[in-house]
């Protein structure tokens, strides 16, 4: 009986030391595990986000979520501060989330999540608002602008967080601009200005300002489209390369300018048109139904507007038909076989020239020394052929 009694008590004495072990493992386990999670957050201004907090293992112990001036938002599934735009998605034991909705930048900041065991543990979570920039403005434009006057423009973004990227473009070719940023509170203000010299090739040129940002899914952009006042340009073209008696002729005053140029005016030799009954104006061209010889002279159009007066001029020589072959002279054909032909020759003279300069002829006297004095023939012979030994000393060279 003794015995039994030992070892039921043997028995029991294990199967509590195998208990408090199990439960020694489950306790720690569990104290590992309740340590809360939470994940950094980023959301568009006006936007909504969902701040979540977990823990794996939990003894019934209750979440709590705070705001970044340490203001409890929700203690479990209990709201503790009034404001509409807070409210809770889910709570249990294990998990506690809430939705901030049109969230602002004054939201963003460090929010902690609490656990309270003994001690408290803690978890931040990060809240970052981007700022949504505004719709760009351009300004500087004068409307219009004049031929060669300085003007700057600007474009003007503002609330955008980080700060907003702006892009120039000339028509369809990006252009450079000075930027510049200012921060306002949270936001930032982003302008930047172009500068440069008005042109009359400015006049109905399309300036565009692009804002670029992470918030956007395409840029912002506005358009202006600049109007350049400059005076008038003339040009007087012609209906005929080589004007014949007799034939119809047309010259016709080609203008640009800004605003138009008014009705032009044409004259003759600083005079008015000698023969209107021939020459005939319509607006900008001048007719002359048949050509004399007394249509010779320098004809001139002329046309204002309010920045200035331009004119242009025409020389007219009115050709005989009968002096000129079918087609009449070409004189640039003319010309330009006559220049060839001068070239060829001056070529010609300079190349033979330094081949006589270089080429050099040589020949042997006959003044051998001793021939000439010799008695006889055989003699001046032999005298002579015994002296071409020296004859290289005896070269004379000629050009």
């Amino acid at each position: 009986m003794i015995v039994k009694q030992r070892l039921i008590f043997i028995l029991y004495s294990l199967c509590a030391s195998v208990f408090r072990v199990a439960a020694t493992k489950s306790k720690g386990k569990g104290s590992q595990g309740q340590f809360p999670i939470t994940q950094n957050v980023t959301v568009v201004e006006g936007g909504a986000a969902n701040m979540t907090c977990r823990v794996d293992y939990n003894d019934n112990t209750s979440l709590q979520w705070s705001n970044p001036a340490q203001q409890t938002l929700f203690f479990g599934d209990k709201k503790a501060l009034r404001d509409h735009r807070i409210e809770l998605v889910r709570a249990s034991w294990q998990e506690l989330t809430i939705r901030i909705s049109d969230v602002s930048l004054s939201d963003e900041g460090t929010y902690t999540c609490s656990l309270f065991t003994m001690p408290v543990k803690t978890t931040k979570a990060f809240l970052t608002v981007l700022g949504v920039p505004g719709r760009p403005e351009i300004t500087g434009f004068t409307k219009p602008a004049k031929e060669d006057d300085v003007i700057t423009l600007t474009c003007t973004t503002s609330g955008s967080k980080p700060a907003a990227n702006i892009r120039w473009f000339r028509n369809d070719k990006e252009v450079q601009g000075s930027k510049e940023v200012n921060a306002t509170g949270k936001s930032f203000t982003v302008r930047s200005s172009l500068q440069f010299q008005v042109d009359k090739r400015d006049d109905g040129v399309a300036y565009t300002c692009s804002v670029e940002h992470a918030t956007l899914s395409s840029p912002y952009m506005t358009t202006e489209v600049l109007e350049v006042h400059y005076p008038p340009y003339l040009e007087i073209t012609h209906s005929l390369i080589i004007p014949q008696e007799g034939q119809y002729f047309k010259l016709e005053c080609v203008s640009i300018g800004n605003p138009i140029p008014e009705a032009v005016l044409w004259s003759k030799d600083g005079g008015e048109l000698p023969d209107i009954e021939r020459m005939i104006v319509e607006g900008r061209e001048l007719t002359i139904t048949t050509l004399n010889k007394t249509d010779n002279g320098t004809y001139r159009c002329e046309a204002s507007n309010h920045l200035g007066t331009s004119s242009a001029e025409y020389i007219l020589f009115v050709y005989d038909p009968n002096s000129l072959g079918p087609h009449g002279p070409d004189h640039a054909l003319i010309g330009g076989v006559v220049a060839v032909v001068v070239f060829i020759t001056l070529c010609l003279i300079i190349v033979l020239g330094r081949y006589l300069a270089r080429h050099k002829g040589t020949y042997l006297t006959h003044e051998a020394k001793g021939a000439e004095d010799a008695p006889d023939a055989d003699t001046a012979i032999i005298n002579a052929e015994g002296n071409h030994v020296h004859a290289e000393e005896k070269k004379e060279y000629f050009i």
